[in-house]
């Protein structure tokens, strides 16, 4: 038996292997909440414009009105004969209101129709996932103030480079964060068009007002042409690109709690809430949700990578091709959601270990640096010269087994006559993180400047969105 929503065409029914690489309703049943919405909308519009009487708008409202309380409710019968949530809330409207409901598709197609139901579900992610950042970002900004002048070992190639604070290690996440914020952001001002209205592909002959349906749906301006209206996922591919580089901060952020919550770094311990044991062996504390954040990054950039290798050759306007646009960004979107509330709550709870932090950071030559630093303030040495100074005496600290600061000054004369006992005030590590007040640096009072800002900033974000 032929689909009645679209079989006139044909005698016959679509074969069993048909229906099933045909229907998207087992995913895209998601979209039912922005397809009553942008079907509100076009009947309003309808009716406006005298395309529809205002009895049958009054119907078709009401009957939508209906169908949203029993997909809420569970009562909703979803058929994969209908393919898609568009002919199920079409068929399951005819019920209810009778022929009226036939209406309703008046000067539109499904191909606008999904443009403008993706648009809005992409449009509301992204919201959903602007505020979730915004939350794990207070979550550091809460950390950095609370250990502003915790002092820890600054990395580079995972060696200890320099000393710096906790607070300020925990401020480089807010900035990444804030860029990938700004890039939702960015995205959701250019999705922010309405194809409704765009009709199959060529517009519409009769009397629509596309203005009208756009300020219903908030949209900030109606698509300028047809063709692109039906067939642009830019919008996806763009907001997936953006969770893609947000997935792989959070992977960042989460490779290091692995290391730094190991029984051979100690830097920091994970909350029972997001550790797991093992089921052989009895001592294991495993940061599962940090892993599992690590991890998920590959199949949100697997996400785009779909997206985009759907639509590399495709012509103009819709093809069937573009029904493999959801799965992948629903998921992707999702599992960025959850990696993002998951970070949040292991920031929370996770409690650095400010004894061994200090001792990690003191450990290397951490200091060598302002050593140099002091050579060439000090003494006028040319930096490259200061460099090969303190390179000997780091040299002779190796030879001696200690740390700079507990190299003789006879020692450091022997290989610059120059220096004199003020070298050990800038070799301790608490005084090299507070020597770094240039902007940007770790000093305590410029953390604590700092996350006072994102305090504030952030506070206003999370009240006007």
């Amino acid at each position: 038996m032929s689909n009645k929503m679209w079989g006139g065409r044909f005698a016959t029914g679509p074969s069993e292997i048909m229906e099933e690489i045909n229907a998207s309703i087992g995913f895209d049943k998601q979209l039912y909440a922005q397809d009553i919405q942008g079907s509100k909308a076009h009947c309003r519009m309808l009716a406006q414009t005298g395309i529809i009487t205002h009895d049958d708008a009054e119907a078709i409202l009401h009957g939508l009105d209906t169908i949203t309380s029993e997909i809420e409710n569970g009562s909703f019968e979803f058929s994969r004969q209908l393919e898609d949530i568009h002919m199920n809330i079409e068929a399951r409207l005819t019920e209810i209101v009778g022929p009226a409901a036939g209406r309703l598709h008046t000067a539109r197609s499904r191909n606008d129709q999904v443009a403008t139901d993706f648009r809005l579900y992409v449009r509301d992610t992204v919201d959903t996932l602007i505020e979730q950042i915004v939350s794990l970002q207070q979550a550091l900004t809460r950390k950095a103030a609370a250990h502003a002048d915790t002092i820890m070992p600054g990395f580079t190639h995972l060696q200890s480079a320099q000393p710096v604070t906790f607070g300020h290690h925990c401020l480089a996440y807010v900035e990444m964060l804030d860029r990938d914020r700004s890039r939702f952001a960015d995205a959701r001002r250019r999705m922010n068009e309405n194809p409704l209205g765009a009709a199959a592909l060529a517009g519409t002959s009769f009397p629509i007002d596309r203005d009208a349906t756009t300020q219903m749906l908030s949209f900030d301006r109606p698509c300028a042409n047809s063709l692109d209206a039906v067939s642009d996922r830019d919008f996806v591919m763009e907001s997936l690109s953006v969770a893609s580089i947000c997935a792989m901060h959070l992977s960042r952020l989460a490779e290091e709690l692995v290391i730094w919550a190991s029984a051979q770094f100690k830097f920091v311990k994970l909350s029972d809430s997001f550790s797991t044991g093992s089921s052989i062996m009895p001592q294991k504390r495993n940061p599962d949700a940090a892993e599992l954040v690590r991890g998920k990054v590959g199949r949100i950039i697997g996400a785009l990578n779909t997206l985009l290798i759907v639509m590399k050759g495709l012509p103009l306007t819709y093809s069937k091709d573009m029904q493999e646009d959801k799965e992948p960004a629903f998921d992707a979107f999702r599992n960025l959601s959850l990696c993002l509330a998951a970070m949040t709550g292991m920031v929370d709870d996770l409690e650095p270990n400010e004894e061994i932090l200090k001792d990690a950071a003191m450990a290397g030559f951490s200091t060598a640096t302002d050593l140099a630093d002091w050579l060439v303030r000090e003494l006028g040495m040319p930096f490259r010269d200061a460099h090969h100074v303190t390179g000997q005496i780091v040299a002779r600290a190796e030879a001696l087994d200690c740390d700079l600061d507990a190299v003789p000054l006879a020692d450091m004369q022997a290989v610059e006559p120059a220096i004199t006992q003020a070298i050990f005030e800038v070799l301790g590590v608490e005084n090299s993180v507070r020597s770094r007040t240039s902007f940007g640096g770790t000093a305590p009072e410029n953390v604590k400047q700092q996350a006072e800002k994102w305090r504030i900033a952030l506070e206003q974000a999370a009240t006007t969105g």
